[in-house]
């Protein structure tokens, strides 16, 4: 509840095409109201920049000068994050930037247009401090989730936390149907397919008590997929090489089809394309069948499902039908794993309550018709799905609400080593995605390696991974984490020199006794001390990409 000099408490959701902010006002969680460059109220702030000669603008303003062509347009730049380190650098217009400078200036204007145009602003005239809960996609990378924590407090909020974003919308759906919850059905799925992500989580939800039991996701399926479809089939219409198309024009036509997508009913029957958007008076027009739009959609819909029903084999009783038991990982992000046929529907376990469906471009028909087919009548759309992650931050940053979460680790984290003295490379997961997360008065989760070393110098390349397979092989989706080195030579410690560029020797069965040290605090943000302890020498490290 907020109250008159305490700090307003928000949850904001940062979206690949929009972001949405809830506040918690006495026990009920609205969704913040902007006025864009028009004086028009909307209920996001568009996930959008501008550039000309490194100046940078952002949101409404950046849409406004879009339309000037000295200015370039940069949207859905969250999916930059997903693979880059803090330093990366991150090309707007002819401007280079680091990621999470950008991240730093999006989220600044973000709290500048809170504080001055925003039904929430004439709250905020004391200069009270803005508490957030933020959200990353459930299978985010560390890199993600750093930078946007990092960005948020460079900008100027005190976060309070930072949850996945179907875990947020599983507060909310508790928040609008808890009567849905008996002692027999206590399990939620949410569907969560925004503007460049897919992610689902297996929820159990006991009182007051939300257990994250599995994730999955997609990290690159989202809205902008079905928009660079209709685009296609427009194009192909029309006769016109998508390579023909400079950066403006495809970008505008783009804006076009995203437009037309997020305007399509249930009795739509064909979508007329103009071209004149970005092809200048006289383009073409084509008109698309949406039928065929929506089966040019379908096999990106049966990867969202193929990827979802991997948590349903959490519960006891897994599927009674549908894929093999365990679709090898990397299919999940691939696509070659397929939902099954519709005379072959997937059963959902007795457990669940239903399926609730978020998500900005789960307003597409398509997506619903598939997934009522799949699963029927125990699918439910949250009536507002581009909100609801916002409103279940923003419950989560209510004190008042009483709603605790359990999360777990979404992905695998570890390091390769050396195995076989020398003869091969071995991965060693460190923290699995059943690790449960503590919360923020608890203690880090923790793991130990203890061993002699066998070099002079120690080379750990830590990567995060979508799953590892039956002999420990990391599968689909990989990222590069972090390289750190160490002295395990006592000699080394002192020299000028990158420890990368020293020549590696072996100690045989000698070296020192190292121990290492590896802890994941509430945010999922991994930290590592590596002790000698011959000598008691040690070193710390925060595992960001730029560890």
């Amino acid at each position: 509840m907020w109250q008159d000099g305490d700090g307003m408490r928000l949850g904001i959701d940062f979206g690949t095409t929009r972001t949405v902010v809830a506040f918690c006002d006495r026990g009920n969680y609205p969704v913040v109201n902007f006025l864009d460059e028009a004086g028009d109220a909307s209920d996001c702030f568009p996930s959008v920049v501008a550039e000309r000669q490194a100046d940078l603008r952002f949101g409404f303003e950046a849409e406004r000068l879009g339309a000037d062509p000295e200015w370039t347009l940069l949207r859905s730049f969250k999916r930059l994050l997903g693979d880059r380190s803090p330093d990366a650098i991150i090309d707007v217009g002819s401007t280079s930037i680091r990621a999470v400078d950008l991240l730093t200036g999006y989220f600044t204007s973000l709290r500048d247009v809170l504080c001055t145009r925003s039904n929430i602003a004439s709250l905020l005239h004391g200069g009270e401090p803005l508490e957030v809960f933020v959200a990353a996609p459930a299978n985010a990378h560390s890199t993600q989730r750093f930078i946007c924590l990092d960005a948020f407090r460079r900008a100027g909020f005190e976060v309070l936390g930072l949850l996945n974003e179907p875990s947020a919308a599983g507060f909310e759906y508790t928040h609008r149907y808890r009567n849905t919850l008996t002692s027999k059905k206590d399990h939620i799925v949410v569907y969560d397919i925004g503007g460049g992500t897919f992610d689902a989580s297996l929820l159990r939800m006991t009182g007051p008590l939300h257990e994250v039991v599995a994730t999955a996701g997609i990290n690159r399926l989202g809205g902008d997929d079905f928009d660079n479809e209709l685009l296609e089939l427009a194009l192909r219409q029309a006769h016109i090489e998508h390579r023909s198309l400079s950066q403006r024009a495809e970008r505008l036509l783009v804006d076009q089809c995203r437009h037309l997508k997020e305007h399509l009913h249930p009795t739509t029957r064909r979508i007329s394309v103009d071209l004149s958007a970005g092809l200048g008076s006289g383009a073409a027009r084509p008109t698309v069948e949406v039928d065929e739009f929506y089966a040019r959609c379908a096999p990106l819909v049966d990867r969202t499902i193929a990827a979802m029903s991997t948590v349903f084999r959490r519960l006891g009783n897994g599927l009674a039908s549908g894929p093999p038991a365990s679709p090898p990982a990397d299919a999940l992000v691939s696509g070659r794993t397929a939902s099954p046929p519709a005379d072959d529907p997937l059963r959902l376990p007795n457990e669940i309550a239903g399926i609730y469906v978020v998500g900005g471009a789960s307003s597409l028909p398509c997506v619903a018709r598939a997934l009522r087919e799949n699963f029927g009548k125990r699918v439910h759309r949250s009536p507002y799905p581009s909100a609801s992650a916002a409103i279940g931050l923003a419950i989560a940053a209510d004190h008042d609400a009483g709603l605790r979460l359990s999360d777990r680790f979404s992905r695998v984290f570890g390091v390769f080593r050396e195995g076989g003295g020398g003869s091969e490379v071995t991965f060693d997961p460190i923290f699995n995605h059943d690790v449960l997360l503590p919360s923020e008065r608890d203690k880090p989760a923790v793991a130990e390696r203890t061993y002699r070393a066998a070099h002079n110098v120690g080379h750990f390349r830590y990567i995060e991974c979508l799953e590892v397979d039956p002999n420990g092989r990391p599968l689909g989706d990989m990222a590069n984490f972090a390289d750190i080195y160490f002295p395990f030579d006592a000699r080394l410690r002192d020299q000028k020199v990158e420890l990368g560029s020293v020549n590696v020797s072996r100690f045989g069965d000698q070296g020192p006794l190292i121990r290492e040290t590896y802890a994941v605090n509430a945010n999922g943000i991994v930290e590592v001390r590596i002790e000698n302890l011959d000598d008691h020498y040690e070193l710390a490290y925060r595992l960001a990409p730029s560890a």
